[in-house]
C-alpha cells in the first residue's frame, strides 16, 4: 500500500515539475493575494476630510481646529462662510465631516458655560461616519478635559476625576484591524489554493484518460486519494509558511505561539481544505467545472461566515449554525490564538477535532462517490 501511494505522488511531482504555470501560481499568487487584500481590506480610518464652520474665530476654536489637524486622522480641506457650503460641501463629498463652532462659543466656555458643538458627518457609509463620530467626539473630550485642567490651574484649584479610567487592550495594543484581518485572510487564501489545486489535478486525470489505466490497476480510491494529496500538502505548508513570513513582513503580523504548533495545525487545515477539494473532484466532470464549483465552496463561505470580515456573533442564529460548513473558520480562531495570544492548544483544541472530523467525513464521501464511479 505505501508503495502504491509513493508512486502516485511521485506521478504527481513530476506532472507538477512540467506545469510551470501552476508552479509559479501556486507559490506566488497567494502572497500576491494577501499583499493586496492586506493593504486593500482595513478598517482603520486615517485622513478623514473635514471642513470648519468657525462662526467664533476666537484662539479656542483655532486651538481646536490644531489639536484635531495635528494627527493623521483629520485632514482640513477648507473653511466654511455660509450655512449653503455647508451642504455642498457634503453633497460633492469634498468633506466627509464638517464642525460647526457657535458664535460666542469661546465666552461661553470662559464663563462656565455649556458650549455645543455641532458635527455634521456623511452617513452615507454607515461604517465610516461611525467611527469618523467616535474619532471626533474622543477629540472633543480630550479637548475639554485640558481646557478644565488649565482653568482649574488659573484658579489656584487642582482638577478632580471622580473615576479615571486607563484602559489597557490586550493582544492588539494599538487596535490595529489589519492585525485582526490577516488570520482570516491567510486562512481563505490557504483554502481557495489547496480546495482548487487537488480538484483540478484529479479532474485532469478524468479528461486526459489516465483514469482508467488507474481503475484497472491495483490500487484503491483510498490509496488514489493519499497519493494525490501528500504532494499538495506538502506544497500547502510550504506556502503558509511563505504566507506568514510575508504576513510578518509587510504587515508586522506577530507569532505569539509556538512554532511547531502553529505547523501542526496549520498541516491539519490543510488536510480538511485537500479533502473538500478531492470531494469536489469526485463531482466534477472536466477542469472548468471544477474550478467554478471548487471557488465557488471555499472562497465564498470563507469570506462571508468564516468571521473573516463579518462577526458571526452578529448573525442570526440559523446563520452561525451554517457558519460551520468551512474550514476556515476554525482555523482563523486558531490562528489569532496563535500569532496574537500566543496560548496553547488547550486554548483552542475544540477547533483542531472539528478540522479533523471535517478531514475524516469528506475523504470518506469521496471514496464512496469514486466507488460508485467504477474505482475498487
Amino acid at each position: 500500500m505505501i508503495n502504491r501511494i509513493l508512486a502516485i505522488a511521485k506521478k504527481e511531482v513530476r506532472q507538477l515539475k512540467r506545469d510551470i504555470r501552476m508552479l509559479f501560481i501556486l507559490f506566488m499568487f497567494p502572497v500576491a493575494l494577501l499583499a493586496i487584500f492586506g493593504y486593500a481590506i482595513n478598517f482603520d480610518v486615517h485622513h478623514i476630510k473635514i471642513a470648519v464652520y468657525d462662526q467664533d474665530k476666537s484662539e479656542s476654536t483655532r486651538s481646536f481646529i490644531n489639536a484635531l489637524t495635528s494627527s493623521t486622522y483629520f485632514d482640513l480641506v477648507g473653511y466654511i462662510n455660509t450655512d449653503h457650503e455647508i451642504k455642498k460641501y457634503l453633497d460633492e463629498q469634498v468633506a466627509q465631516a464638517v464642525i460647526v463652532f457657535p458664535k460666542e462659543m469661546s465666552r461661553e466656555m470662559n464663563s462656565k458655560t455649556d458650549s455645543r458643538l455641532q458635527i455634521l458627518v456623511d452617513g452615507v457609509n454607515g461604517n465610516t461616519a461611525t467611527l469618523i463620530m467616535n474619532y471626533l467626539n474622543l477629540a472633543t473630550m480630550n479637548y475639554s478635559q485640558n481646557f478644565t485642567k488649565q482653568a482649574f490651574a488659573l484658579a489656584g484649584k487642582e482638577s478632580y476625576i471622580p473615576i479615571d479610567i486607563q484602559p489597557v487592550f490586550w493582544y492588539n495594543p494599538n487596535l490595529d484591524s489589519t492585525h485582526f484581518l490577516i488570520p482570516g485572510l491567510i486562512a481563505m487564501i490557504m483554502i481557495v489554493t489547496a480546495v482548487v489545486s487537488i480538484s483540478l489535478s484529479i479532474v485532469r486525470e478524468k479528461e486526459h484518460g489516465t483514469i482508467e489505466q488507474i481503475n484497472v490497476s491495483p490500487l484503491s480510491s483510498l490509496e488514489l486519494i493519499m497519493g494525490k494529496t501528500a504532494p499538495y500538502a506538502v506544497i500547502t505548508l510550504i506556502v503558509a509558511s511563505f504566507i506568514l513570513i510575508a504576513g510578518h513582513i509587510l504587515f508586522n503580523m506577530p507569532i505569539q505561539g509556538n512554532i511547531f504548533l502553529l505547523l501542526f495545525t496549520t498541516l491539519i487545515f490543510i488536510f480538511a481544505a485537500l479533502s473538500l477539494g478531492i470531494f469536489v473532484s469526485s463531482i466534477a466532470s472536466s477542469q472548468q467545472v471544477a474550478f467554478q464549483i471548487a471557488t465557488l465552496v471555499s472562497m465564498l463561505p470563507s469570506v462571508i461566515l468564516s468571521g473573516f470580515i463579518f462577526p458571526i456573533e452578529s448573525m442570526p442564529a440559523a446563520i452561525q449554525v451554517l457558519t460551520n460548513i468551512t474550514p476556515a473558520k476554525f482555523y482563523s480562531i486558531i490562528l489569532r490564538d496563535l500569532l496574537l495570544k500566543g496560548v496553547g492548544m488547550s486554548a483552542f483544541w475544540p477547533q483542531v477535532i472539528y478540522l479533523m472530523i471535517f478531514s475524516a467525513v469528506f475523504i470518506g464521501l469521496s471514496v464512496l462517490r469514486n466507488k460508485k464511479a467504477g474505482m475498487p
